[in-house]
């Protein structure tokens, strides 16, 4: 039996596509034709197809993908963006970024998705200019009610998709509920790349162009800047390339996924541990991600038996000592519990029944 090297072993994953691959590589070497040409624009358009929207701009990597979102959607300073504090820091960054302020709904305790309740406490109660939903851990927020919400009061929306790449509500698919998707292709996530990578996905002309233009220096044409805020962030033709082999392969991939998770589920049964319910469509199992008030003493024994386990997040962006001193005061009480018991376990398509049940063995054994 295979040895659980990490919680998503990369090799095992690319190991099965590796003459697509290379095939994919040598067909952009021959072409020299390495940034923004022909693999990236098919990329897109194969992309915005599949995500069930009219647009898809690549860009380097998925936090480019929120900031250019956000200064798509003229968000700069003395404005506020409404987002969640337990997911890794990456719309904190963004919205930083664009020298923006972050506030922070709290989250609910089974999902660990955005609390709608709060969010609609929140937009009574003062100004938001824009909203950064997370789909953590390949699990789609209340997305319909929370858009629902935004619009009715003319707040745009944004989808952070680095999770939950093919994830659907009644067929419909993540990035598509909200004005503008962003995604990361890291090469750990559902759909990754073999470096860095991104990408918004939109319905809107308007803010498609807008983005377009932001990732190459906020140029109108060729040395002419006419867009403040503008970066240098591309996906590299080698990376789109790449993308387009796995693709195709994406929905096979995050049905194995479900299944994996389903496992767990189902046969984790040690009382001090919570396991997420099982999920349909909606869920991607990007990350399998239970929840104990001893995590530390859980991480141990399972990493005494050589199973790798990770924490998706151990801090809320809140109390980061980068930026902290911000937001004195602020607590987010399930969100803070949360971030004190998290625990990653390994899931990724390649994983097999039998490693999945030792996992499940040593924590029933705990």
């Amino acid at each position: 039996m295979p040895t659980l090297k990490s919680i998503n072993d990369l090799n095992r994953h690319t190991q099965p596509i590796q003459t697509a691959l290379s095939a994919a590589i040598e067909r952009v070497l021959h072409s020299g034709w390495f940034v923004l040409g022909p693999e990236v624009k098919a990329f897109e358009e194969e992309f915005a197809n599949y995500c069930g929207v009219a647009h898809c701009v690549s860009l380097a990597n998925g936090t480019d993908a929120l900031e250019l979102a956000l200064r798509a959607l003229d968000i700069g300073h003395g404005k506020t963006v409404l987002t969640v504090a337990n997911a890794g820091m990456y719309g904190t960054v963004a919205i930083l970024a664009t020298g923006a302020v972050p506030v922070y709904a709290d989250i609910l305790p089974g999902t660990l998705l955005m609390d709608v309740a709060d969010l609609r406490h929140i937009l009574d109660r003062q100004k938001i200019d824009a909203v950064i939903v997370t789909h953590l851990y390949g699990m789609l927020a209340d997305i319909t009610e929370i858009v629902r919400l935004a619009h009715a009061r003319n707040i745009p929306v944004i989808e952070d998709c680095a999770q939950a790449h093919g994830a659907m509500l009644h067929g419909q698919k993540a990035g598509s509920f909200g004005d503008i998707g962003c995604f990361s292709f890291y090469p750990t996530k559902n759909l990754g790349a073999l470096g860095d990578g991104g990408a918004i996905v939109t319905g809107r002309a308007d803010l498609a162009e807008k983005v377009r233009q932001l990732r190459q220096y906020g140029w109108s044409g060729k040395y002419h800047a006419d867009m403040a805020g503008g970066c240098n962030s591309r996906l590299d033709e080698i990376q789109a390339a790449v993308l387009r082999v796995m693709l195709p392969l994406l929905d096979q991939w995050n049905e194995r996924r479900r299944e994996i998770a389903a496992r767990y589920t189902e046969r984790i049964t040690h009382p001090a541990v919570i396991a997420p319910a099982i999920h349909e469509e909606e869920y991607v199992a990007h990350l399998y991600v239970i929840r104990t008030a001893k995590r530390d003493s859980l991480k141990r024994h399972l990493a005494e038996a050589g199973i790798p386990s990770d924490i998706h997040y151990p801090v809320p962006d809140y109390a980061q000592t980068s930026c902290r001193h911000l937001f004195e005061g602020i607590d987010r009480p399930v969100t803070s519990l949360a971030c004190a018991e998290v625990l990653t376990l390994p899931c990724f398509p390649e994983m097999l029944d039998s490693e999945t049940d030792l996992v499940i063995d040593r924590i029933n054994s705990w």
